[in-house]
Parts: structure tokens; sequence; C-alpha cells
């Protein structure tokens, strides 16, 4: 496994946005170990993010905290601003916001329809315009999508969300084509159902859905996100963890 720490002979940088809980604390802690300095956006959680560094500091690394709604591009700009100024640099950026509304899409508000598509897929390109505005060759991009976005097929049920991920992903093809020349790299982790999930079937009604017949865990996406990194002739993939579901 490559150490991040030669990269330029200092510290890399990696922003993890919605980093307080949940897949993005998991994955702020696996890069930490890694060896970078951990940038954590959050927009709720200052609870949690605030607790989540001091964790990470008192491990021997270094983190600190922001508070953006990525939904918002001027209030991105001002946190990358800030990162510039404080980092210098960003090595790494975690798109890992993923506001999720299992509503009907019969009664889906027009509302929470702009809310998601801003949060999932605007909030995602605001921070990847802003993070490339600074980011040197070697440097990667992970954006977090869902599972079975290579065979779309109709839900009924988040409608909106499925929407933002699938553009997500036509985001994540066309900026790993358009930086390539810079050896930037843009990647997708799809996650299936994993065992936080709020949806998740019952552990007899898994091995309908899910063919390796458990849900998968944090550490599962982690190590998707740790082969990324590790991958440097690897662009423009979307990787499902998903233990094959939707196949």
């Amino acid at each position: 496994m490559s150490d991040p720490r030669t990269n330029a002979g200092s510290r890399p940088v990696a922003v993890v946005t919605g980093g307080a809980r949940r897949l993005g604390r998991h994955l702020c802690m696996a890069l930490a170990a890694r060896g970078y300095d951990v940038v954590i956006l959050y927009r709720d959680s200052e609870t949690e993010a605030r607790a989540l560094a001091q964790h990470i500091v008192d491990s021997g690394g270094r983190a600190r905290t922001l508070r953006v709604d990525v939904a918002h591009e001027a209030q991105v700009a001002a946190v990358f601003a800030d990162i510039s100024a404080h980092e210098g640099r960003v090595d790494l950026l975690v798109n890992n916001v993923g506001n999720y509304n299992p509503q009907h899409v019969t009664k889906l508000n027009p509302a929470v329809w702009d809310a998601t598509l801003a949060a999932n897929l605007s909030g995602a390109y605001y921070c990847c315009f802003h993070t490339l505005a600074q980011m040197g060759s070697g440097g990667s991009i992970i954006n977090i999508g869902m599972a079975g976005l290579e065979g779309i097929r109709a839900n009924v049920h988040g409608a909106d969300y499925y929407v933002s991920k699938t553009g997500l992903l036509v985001l994540t093809r066309a900026l790993a084509a358009a930086y390539a020349e810079q050896n930037i790299r843009v990647n997708m982790v799809s996650p299936g159902q994993l065992d936080n999930s709020i949806d998740l079937p019952s552990p007899g009604e898994i091995t309908q859905w899910v063919p390796l017949g458990r849900a998968g865990g944090l550490q599962d996406i982690a190590q998707a996100v740790e082969y990324l990194l590790d991958a440097t002739y690897v662009t423009g993939v979307n990787i499902d963890v998903a233990g094959g579901y939707r196949l």
C-alpha cells in the first residue's frame, strides 16, 4: 500500500463532504490512518464533526472541521478559499453527501426534488469545481454513488435520489476525461445495501436482493476507496460495492 505522505514531500489533504457521520466518518478515519490531513465538511452535525476531528488528533493525525451547505455555491466557494488559505492544497476530494428521500414519485414534492438535486448533484459539482482549481497533478476525486447505475431501471421510490446519482456518474466520467491530461483521476464508488441503510431488508429477505447474502459494511466501502487511491491507472470507473445487488 502506497504512503501518501511521500506526495510532494508533505502531508496530503483530503476533503470529505458529509464527513461527520456514518460512511463519511469511517472514511475520514481511514484516510487519517493513511496519513492524510482531513478536512471534515458538515452541515448540521457539528457535535459529531468536532468529536471526530478530536478523535483523529488524539490518534496522532490532523483534522479540522468546516461547516457548509454544499447546495449553495457561495458557501462552497468560501470553504475552499479557507482550505486554500490554511492547507494550501487539496489532494483528494470525497463527495459523500447523499440525501435520500424514499417517497413515492407520485407524492414527490418539487421542493424535495430541488433540495435533493441541489445537495447530491449540484453540490458535488460545486465541490469538484473549487477543488480542481487548487488540485495538482496526481490528485483524485471519488464520488459516492449508488449500486445499479450501470443498468438503470424504474424505481418509483426515491426517484430524486436515483436521478441525482445517475447525473453524478455522468459528471464523474466527464471530469475523468477532461482532467486526465493533468493526471487527475475521477472515479465513483457505489454502495448497495449497507448494514446501516435506512431501508435494509430483514436478514431473511436480504438474500433475495443480494447474491452474496449479507449487507455491506462501512469497511467494504473503505476498501474500494483505498483501492482507487492506490490504482493510479484507473479513472472514470464506477465500482459497485454491493454483493451483487441489482445484478
